[in-house]
């Protein structure tokens, strides 16, 4: 993917929104449950290279499948609330 072509100013406030928006509390659920989920299945001996856990499924899936809903695009997906933990 080609890198966005920014203004320094537009640069800096994007770096400002996007490191608002990962500390937000169910950003932070998410990926300390990733984390949590990738170490188990690491133990269990599973691959788990190059994939992301999702959230909704609740398994693993390629980073490729985890974007966009499956293929539904994700205004349906709507403000749902996915289970953390």
């Amino acid at each position: 993917m080609a890198k966005q072509k920014l203004s320094p100013t537009a640069k800096k406030a994007k770096a400002k929104r996007d490191l608002e928006r990962a500390k937000r509390k169910d950003r932070k659920d998410k990926k300390a449950e990733n984390q949590r989920k990738r170490r188990a299945a690491k133990k269990k001996g599973k691959n788990v290279k190059g994939k992301d856990f999702d959230h909704k499924d609740r398994k693993f899936k390629s980073v490729k499948a985890n974007r966009g809903n499956d293929g539904k695009g994700t205004k349906r997906e709507g403000k749902k609330k996915y289970r953390t933990k």
